[in-house]
């Protein structure tokens, strides 16, 4: 019962109070800018150790630890050797001062004599100098030999890292070689598919075009078989013609004879018979005057196409012999448009060489400059590839 009581009794838990929408809104966008920001750490960290971890490999595949491990045993086989030598030096002007001492001594004792009791004190100090002489002559001696010690070891140090070095440049020579050769291969089979592949699209073309042509080879043996048809039934109308208009000649002289010697009643019908046969006779007049005319302008255009032939062989001999010198006059029977065209033609022929040969001069002039950047573009290069030797 007590506990119920007090169970009843008790104050009821606080409630935290409801936070605004605002501080709700602020904290998601502090998470969020936290957790964006951890994220890019680590994805920095991760893009690093990455990198890291191919230089490291790309490092240990040259060489380039084996030399820094080699320079730094250098560096510390140089501090000792440095250390070894200042013993040195501090042993040899320790052993110098005891040599100044010992002859301060000396001096001391030739100016004093020997029944004096001051004579016996510097005897034994100089027994006791020569004593510390002594023993900084060993370690001056000691300190020689480990000098030497220390300088075989820098000396050996020094050694393997050039070696090292050496090994590195000649491993990165000969990479930088199988790489050239790589290159190069994977140029010629890659120039060599190109070529292959232009070369199928040239045979299809070549094809297409030999294809084309004997189309139209047919076309013109159609053509000519049609135009050779119509030839032949336009001759054997002109045969027609030709017969007809003889036969109605001679029958026109006969009626004319007979019409004498009839009434006028059969003039009558002789004239109504006439009449077509004039017209006919007309038409076929009109027939040989065209025909006639056609064969005037074809024989016109074959003497034209004999006279450009020979213009034109004329003016490729004027060419081959003299391209410079002026063309020579013409018999006065040609006409002055002709010359002045065959003039035309040879200045535009003189300016066609001038232009090729100034274009032929610049295409050398570019190649040899090329060529000069590629060869001194390649000695530095070469310089640095057999540096190693």
């Amino acid at each position: 019962n007590l506990h119920v009581v007090r169970t009843y009794c008790s104050s009821e838990p606080k409630r935290p109070e409801a936070k605004s929408a605002i501080e709700m809104a602020m904290g998601l966008l502090h998470r969020l800018t936290e957790t964006g920001t951890v994220m890019g750490k680590n994805s920095l960290q991760k893009v690093s150790a990455t990198c890291k971890n191919w230089w490291d490999r790309y490092e240990e595949f040259v060489g380039i630890n084996e030399v820094r491990e080699a320079q730094g045993k250098v560096t510390e086989a140089e501090n000792v050797f440095m250390v070894a030598r200042g013993i040195v030096r501090e042993a040899r002007e320790n052993v110098e001062a005891q040599q100044i001492k010992l002859k301060e001594i000396r001096d001391r004792l030739d100016r004093v004599s020997r029944d004096d009791t001051q004579y016996l004190e510097l005897a034994t100090l100089e027994h006791r100098l020569l004593q510390e002489e002594k023993r900084y002559r060993a370690a001056y001696l000691n300190a020689e030999e480990s000098e030497r010690e220390k300088f075989s070891l820098f000396s050996a140090a020094v050694r393997e890292s050039h070696e090292k070095e050496r090994t590195r440049a000649e491993k990165t020579k000969n990479w930088s070689i199988i790489g050239s050769v790589l290159g190069a291969v994977i140029g010629v089979l890659g120039s060599t598919y190109v070529n292959r592949v232009r070369l199928q699209e040239l045979k299809v073309l070549v094809l297409e075009a030999q294809k084309g042509p004997i189309n139209l080879q047919e076309a013109i043996k159609e053509q000519a078989s049609n135009h050779y048809s119509q030839q032949k039934d336009l001759s054997d109308v002109i045969e027609d013609l030709k017969s007809v208009l003889q036969t109605t000649a001679s029958r026109g002289v006969k009626e004319g004879a007979l019409l004498t010697r009839e009434t006028r009643n059969d003039s009558i019908k002789i004239d109504s018979l006439l009449t077509p046969l004039n017209e006919q006779l007309n038409y076929i007049k009109q027939v040989s005057s065209c025909l006639g005319s056609l064969q005037q302008q074809f024989n016109s255009l074959q003497e034209s196409i004999a006279q450009v032939l020979s213009e034109m062989q004329s003016v490729k001999l004027a060419i081959h012999s003299r391209p410079t010198e002026r063309v020579i006059p013409r018999s006065s029977g040609e006409g002055k448009g002709q010359a002045s065209a065959v003039r035309d033609v040879i200045l535009e022929l003189c300016d066609t060489e001038r232009r090729l040969e100034t274009q032929i001069k610049r295409s050398s002039i570019y190649s040899t400059a090329l060529t000069c950047a590629m060869f001194a573009i390649t000695l530095p290069v070469l310089y640095i590839i057999l540096k190693g030797n």
